[in-house]
């Protein structure tokens, strides 16, 4: 492996070698060959905040940090960036830097569409997705890589017939808007959440048994997509239960709150992965709840780093 320190602005991975990296990622924290510490985040003064994502891949010998800044701005949307550096744990030396806000996108989706992978059943045809922006867009991408959607449903804010054939396009399958969010996951075997909300989209408690949702963080403050309250009467997953509970605000409150436990909480990818997570009990719906974790930011500018050295 080179040890020169490679700068890109924005290096591009395939969604499948996302995916493939993602997984292996998870597998290698499953067996102790990874470690993920929890996020730091730091206050700064004046408003916003720099969340730093940590963590170390034994086998390819590299530890990687990124560091996301939330910066408000009083006349106008906030600048958030993010950028993730590589170094080898042998020498010492860098091995990458790069402008990491695209992957950061690739590797949520890819994380979102492993959980579905493990949780969704294999006879899963029908995806909902609420939210269309680079996110909502990148878990369209994914979600072909793990189940043949046959129909696709979206409903966003900006809806309009010009976005169901950009969308079509994302997906490869045919994407139809819907009218609300109560529309488009009626009947869904899949749901994703992609927004940056700080406040419930969907009525999780209205959602059949079986069916897998999936909800992300964003910088919002106390970001959350369901009702903590409905919590308690869903199969719980999370991406890596030894930090996601304290970081996601839907399951911090759901615990000071509404009594969830670490208990409720059945499995994590990890778990998942190494067979060890306990199954849906099939009678609740299923949910997803991923913070965004330095394993995935590691793995990802792993599979940049390698696929800059395959190109050399």
């Amino acid at each position: 492996m080179s040890t020169s320190i490679l700068v890109e602005s924005a290096p591009s991975v395939a969604p499948q070698a996302v995916l493939d990296a993602v997984r292996s990622g998870f597998a290698e924290l499953a067996t102790g060959r990874a470690v993920q510490p929890a996020q730091v985040v730091t206050d700064l003064p004046g408003g916003g905040d720099v969340i730093a994502y940590q963590a170390a891949l034994a086998d390819a010998g590299v530890y990687a940090v990124k560091v996301s800044p939330y910066l408000p701005q009083a006349d106008g949307a906030a600048v958030v960036t993010a950028w993730t550096l590589l170094l080898s744990t042998t020498t010492g030396e860098p091995l990458l830097l790069a402008d990491s806000a695209a992957l950061t996108a690739e590797r949520t989706a890819a994380t979102t569409a492993l959980a579905v992978d493990l949780l969704a059943t294999s006879g899963a045809r029908t995806l909902a997705v609420v939210g269309s922006g680079p996110l909502g867009r990148a878990h369209l991408r994914y979600a072909g890589l793990v189940r043949d959607f046959t129909e696709i449903r979206i409903f966003s804010l900006d809806a309009s017939g010009a976005l169901a054939e950009e969308l079509t396009e994302a997906a490869g399958a045919p994407v139809v808007i819907s009218g609300s969010a109560e529309k488009a996951i009626s009947g869904a075997d899949v749901v994703m959440l992609c927004t940056s909300a700080a406040a419930p989209v969907i009525d999780l408690s209205t959602v059949a048994p079986g069916v897998v949702v999936t909800s992300i963080s964003t910088n919002a403050p106390g970001a959350h997509e369901v009702d903590p309250a409905h919590l308690s009467g869903v199969d719980v997953y999370c991406d890596y239960a030894a930090t996601t509970p304290t970081a996601a605000a839907d399951l911090r409150r759901a615990t000071l709150e509404y009594g969830l436990t670490a208990d409720d909480i059945r499995g994590d990818l990890p778990t998942l992965l190494a067979g060890t997570a306990r199954a849906p009990r099939g009678d609740r719906p299923v949910f997803f709840r991923s913070v965004g974790l330095g394993i995935e930011d590691a793995a990802v500018a792993l599979a940049a780093l390698h696929g800059q050295e395959a190109t050399r």
